[in-house]
């Protein structure tokens, strides 16, 4: 584990580093508080901080307070060195955001097990946020699919058809569901189903861009939500999912299964009124308009213009 170690004194500095490796830590240096703070802003910063009070520019303190107000994840786990041992320094240095503090000159143990506890604490924070990001998505994604649950993908469309129409831009809506799914079900199993969408959310995501949506809408119903796009650019868009899906069969236990689907496209313009519900049932009245018309194909409606009404397209 990474361990910063700011201290002015290059004589100080050096035996802590030198200390530091022979116990299997890595040692990060800085000559002063302001270095360390730099550092300290980096992507990859060292968890564990070793930080001298006394320094030119930024002091250990002052360090100390800059990184407890910016509060980042994962935590940081700050052991100030003083020379100043009166009780009312220890509480001034704790209160500035210090975890634990050695007096100078330190004992070797006791810097050991301090050193110890802090990579203890910042370890057992780092599978916190791993249980806590494991939570959310549990509680965000469709289990199976991988793809965002129904009211994840709904709060999604909200918020990109809010935005729309307060930037002035269009968002594209797609319904899409899966031709005949209940066959592979009835004539497979259930393990073939899941199979068969697991394999089709790898297809549709390959076709995704990085700030657009699918969600699980229900069944083997399915939401995209392609912020950016109007009617035109959508129905392309739900064309290349089309072709990806229906390319090849998908193996399942030597059998090969064909997978279509049908897709209803709507948009909101620019300047369009953001009503979620009603890009909804325009998409999904597409969505069944192309299963009337055979499936495994794309429908658009468009959406009502600011002054007009929805009309096929």
């Amino acid at each position: 584990m990474k361990v910063l170690v700011a201290d002015d004194s290059i004589v100080s500095r050096h035996l802590m580093m030198e200390i530091l490796r022979r116990w299997q830590y890595e040692p990060v240096p800085a000559a002063d508080g302001q270095e360390a703070w730099n550092i300290l802003q980096q992507p990859d910063a060292p968890r564990l901080v070793i930080l001298d009070w006394m320094m030119p520019g930024l002091s250990g303190l002052e360090v100390c307070r800059r990184v407890r107000q910016q509060a980042r994840e994962p935590y940081t786990y700050i052991i100030l060195l003083t020379s100043r041992g009166e009780k009312t320094d220890v509480v001034e240095g704790m209160e500035a955001g210090a975890d634990d503090y050695v007096v100078k000159p330190f004992d070797v143990n006791e810097l050991k097990v301090r050193l110890r506890a802090g990579r203890r604490i910042a370890e057992l924070h780092t599978e916190l946020l791993a249980a806590r990001e494991a939570l959310r998505d549990e509680a965000t994604r469709d289990s199976l699919t991988r793809f965002w649950n129904r009211r994840s993908v709904l709060e999604i469309l909200e918020r990109e058809l809010t935005r729309g129409e307060r930037e002035g831009r269009p968002v594209g809506v797609v319904m899409f569901d899966l031709d005949h799914f209940k066959r592979v079900n009835d004539t497979y199993g259930h393990l073939a189903g899941d199979a068969v969408l697991r394999e089709m959310a790898a297809r549709v995501s390959s076709t995704l861009r990085p700030y657009d949506s699918c969600g699980r809408y229900g069944g083997e119903e399915f939401l995209i939500v392609l912020p950016g796009c109007d009617l035109e650019t959508a129905r392309r868009h739900a064309e290349r999912c089309l072709h990806v899906l229906s390319a090849a069969p998908i193996d399942i236990g030597g059998a090969e299964i064909a997978l279509t689907a049908s897709f209803g496209v709507t948009a909101l313009p620019p300047g369009g009124r953001a009503v979620a519900d009603l890009m909804i049932r325009i998409a999904d009245e597409a969505l069944y308009q192309a299963k009337r018309n055979g499936r495994n194909r794309v429908e658009a409606i468009s959406a009502p213009e600011p002054s007009g009404a929805a009309t096929s397209a």
